[in-house]
């Protein structure tokens, strides 16, 4: 009975073997490459780090370069890129903190940091008038715990644009979005408004981003 089994399903099953043992080595081969990628991504970013409170710029600029070519894909490849934009930036090199801002905004594998990077990269476009520019890219959609944070900025740019009206209605969803815990930041939003002669908390609701 057992030969007769073996002779009928034998096949199936073996190939069934192979599958499940080949797709279970296929998977703890991935885990291990990713521990991997991220292990040496990590030593890259304390080379950043260290070269950034050096304040070597050519360094900074070197080592993420490697990065992106090897890690693009990890976390501490796009933490490591807002890192050294905000050494070029302080260096005052624009162009490259723009491109650093940018692609971590592009390649980041959180929204998260996507998101950090659009704002940062808007205040940049700011800095140099570019305001249709950083409109565009604060517009997109942004995690909820960053919604409030983009209509404050938005609110900046269409005020510096001379649209009061306009910037007024996204400083009211900032002011609406941010909890009372946020403290000092809310306060500042507050006193745009009423520096628009606003009142911020006439038929507000606090939300839920602090």
């Amino acid at each position: 009975a057992l030969k007769h089994f073996w002779d009928r399903w034998g096949n199936l099953i073996t190939w069934l073997l192979i599958a499940v043992l080949g797709s279970y080595a296929a998977w703890t081969g991935w885990q291990y490459w990713e521990r991997r990628q991220g292990s040496l991504a990590s030593i890259m970013y304390d080379e950043i780090s260290r070269s950034a409170a050096a304040g070597d710029v050519a360094r900074v600029e070197r080592t993420l370069a490697d990065v992106k070519d090897n890690f693009g894909g990890t976390t501490f490849a796009a933490q490591g890129g807002l890192l050294a934009a905000k050494l070029l930036q302080e260096k005052e090199k624009p162009a490259e903190a723009k491109a650093a801002l940018t692609w971590v905004a592009d390649k980041a594998p959180n929204d998260g940091l996507k998101a950090t990077a659009r704002l940062r990269l808007a205040s940049l476009l700011v800095a140099d008038t570019a305001y249709d520019d950083a409109i565009k890219l604060l517009s997109g959609s942004f995690p909820a715990s960053f919604v409030a944070l983009a209509a404050d900025r938005r609110g900046d740019v269409l005020l510096l644009q001379g649209k009061r009206a306009e910037a007024a209605t996204e400083y009211g969803k900032a002011y609406q979005g941010l909890t009372p815990e946020a403290g000092d930041y809310r306060k500042l939003v507050g006193m745009k408004l009423n520096a628009l002669g606003i009142d911020p908390d006439a038929n507000v609701k606090p939300g839920a981003t602090s």
